[in-house]
């Protein structure tokens, strides 16, 4: 008998970043990046901010920052994709 279960999120391929709806280009001294602000209520997760290495608990808004270009050896923006508090992101950006 079948399953009707779905495929482990883990072996299905990533969704592709849709860039075009909530996201921003932001130039930067470090290349240009597409920007999305996470408001608290969206944020269901922890994550460790890159700026200051400390943790972005589930609830807190911040910023999804990813290159408009992959870097080399990367496929898309998507494995490059990091969560900053606002404020590292702005000090760092």
């Amino acid at each position: 008998m079948p399953s009707n279960r779905r495929p482990s999120k883990h072996l299905r391929a990533p969704r592709p970043l849709d860039a075009s709806r909530h996201a921003s280009r932001k130039v930067t001294r470090r290349g240009t990046f597409l920007v999305r602000d996470v408001p608290a209520d969206r944020a269901t997760k922890s994550y460790t901010c890159p700026g200051c290495h400390n943790a972005i608990p589930a609830g807190t808004a911040h910023v999804v920052a990813w290159p408009e270009t992959p870097g080399l050896g990367f496929d898309s923006g998507l494995e490059e994709r990091r969560h900053w508090h606002r404020h590292c992101w702005r000090l760092n950006a």
